[in-house]
This record gives structure tokens, sequence and C-alpha cells, in this order.
């Protein structure tokens, strides 16, 4: 790695607690899920807020972009998943999609899928153009399912992370689990994939304060990361840095090198626990969201 990295804030805006956030791929646009359950966004270039509305009472706990449809999916613990265009702010589709709350939804890379996972332990896969109808519901966590997240590579799998201590690694059109990951001593509130060459890992962080680096085709534990002192809220690849990204309720934000897996440089702004991070593909920006507000650094070398 470059160790000549630098980290440069570029946007920061108070407000209650940000709860997700995520980066447009080509405006210049944060999106941010507060737990008032209002959802803005930001335009990080003219620090202006571009829109704002309240989806509902409860907190939202996700939101995505699905820029190809100009729209934003939401998650929220009222238990709908909410589609708006962010041009109109119209509401395009309502689902009463779980039981209980829902922890986060992600969008796949190609196809026209969300996947929303849920305090009902249960993560649903739903299809846009079957007018969001639920094509694939996956059974397996003995706890809360706290996210779920798409394979950029292999795009038929995707891997969950349950407060039940696990991580399991799904295939589309499969009921079971195609594999289970153990090693947390506490449970896992986040996952990511992270490609390296020609090697894919998951990586998962835990309420038992470390990260772990798991061999996607092996399923072993190849590192765990140790250093944050509270629970790990939030963990990212950048792909274009090669480096992991790791938040934390102890309000610090770790950067970790991908190929050495050694933590490269520790960043605090000050807004307690830091909840969520953002990072999409071909951009050299962060956005993290803490108790307290938003901030988008710029990686730079």
């Amino acid at each position: 790695m470059d160790l000549t990295l630098k980290f440069e804030e570029q946007f920061s805006q108070l407000s209650e607690r940000v709860k997700s956030v995520d980066l447009h791929p080509t405006q210049p646009w944060i999106l941010v899920a507060l737990y008032s359950g209002t959802v803005c966004i930001w335009n990080y270039q003219s620090q202006a807020i571009q829109k704002s509305f309240k989806v509902t009472d409860s907190p939202v706990r996700s939101a995505k972009f699905i820029a190809s449809k100009h729209w934003i999916v939401t998650g929220a613990d009222d238990k709908f998943v909410r589609v708006f265009n962010y041009d109109t702010m119209e509401l395009i589709k309502e689902i009463e999609a779980h039981q209980d709350y829902i922890r986060s939804v992600s969008v796949h890379p190609t196809l026209p899928y969300v996947v929303s996972a849920s305090d009902d332990k249960l993560i649903k896969i739903w299809d846009w153009d079957k007018d969001w109808a639920c094509t694939q519901t996956f059974e397996g966590h003995s706890h809360y399912a706290m996210q779920a997240v798409f394979n950029p590579k292999y795009t038929n799998s995707l891997a969950s992370a349950s407060l039940d201590g696990t991580i399991k690694i799904w295939e589309l059109g499969s009921p079971a689990s195609v594999a289970t990951l153990e090693g947390h001593s506490k449970g896992v509130n986040c996952v990511d994939f992270l490609t390296c060459g020609d090697n894919t890992y998951l990586l998962s962080g835990s309420d038992d304060f470390t990260v772990k680096i798991w061999d996607y085709q092996t399923q072993d534990c190849v590192k765990t990361l140790e250093g944050h002192t509270n629970n790990v809220t939030a963990v990212s690849a950048h792909q274009e840095f090669a480096i992991i990204v790791s938040t934390s309720e102890d309000g610090s934000i770790r950067i970790w090198d991908a190929h050495t897996f050694g933590n490269f440089s520790t960043l605090n702004y000050n807004l307690e626990r830091v909840w969520t991070v953002g990072c999409v593909k071909g951009s050299q920006k962060i956005a993290l969201g803490c108790d307290k507000g938003t901030i988008m650094v710029e990686v730079s070398s």
C-alpha cells in the first residue's frame, strides 16, 4: 500500500443520529437516513440539502440509491420497505416486508433485486421487475439478521450477519445456507465482500470489538483485526485504495491495509458513536454516519 494516503474532510453536517449513509455513483450526493425517520440527500459540493422527506415516525435504519431507476429504497423499524423516486419524491412502492425491525437493505449490482435483513431473523429478496414481489426468503439465523449484502464478484451469492454470532453464505434459488462461518464470540453486526486480485474475502464486524477476514473459498478466518474498544458497527471494502474501513461505537474509524490487514490509520471526528460507512465503486470518497451527524472524507495518495 502507498503509505502516504491522506484522508481529508470535505463535508460535515451536524444532525440527530445517522443510521445509514450511501454515496450516489455519479451525482455529488450523500443519502442520509436518520433515527427520526427522515431521509435527506446532501450535495457535498454545494454543502446544501438537495432533498429531505419524512419516511415514517420510526427509525430508518437503512437507505440505498438505486441510481439506474432514480430511486431510493429504505428499510425502517415500522417493518416497511419503501421506494421513492428521488427526482419527484413520489412514493413508488410500500411493502410490509417483515414482522420486526428492518436492519438493512442492499441492492444487487446487476439484477433488479433488493435484499432486506430483519430482526424477524429472515432475509428476503425483492424483485422490482415483478412489482416488488418477494421472490425468495432465507431462513436459518437464530437471532436478529443485522445485514445482508450481495457478492459483487459471484453475483448469485450473498452473505448475512446475525446477532447469533455467525455469518451465513446463501445462493439465489437455494433455500438453505451453503456455509456458516463461526468464530466471533458475540453477535455480528455487519458484513462486506473484499476482492483483492484473484482472492475474495468476507469481512465481518462484531460486538466482540473485532473485525474478521474470511477466505471466501475455504471459509477459514485468515485474520482477526483488533483495536476497536467497543462494538464494531460497520465494515466496508474500499476497492479503489485497497483499504478496509471499520466503524465502532468507540467513536473511531479504523483504516486497514487490504493486502497485509495491518491497521493503517485511525480517524475520529468527535461525533460520538459511528454507526455506518458508505463507499461506492470508482469513488475516492468515504461517507460516515454518527450519533451527531455526517462526515465525508476524500482519500488521496
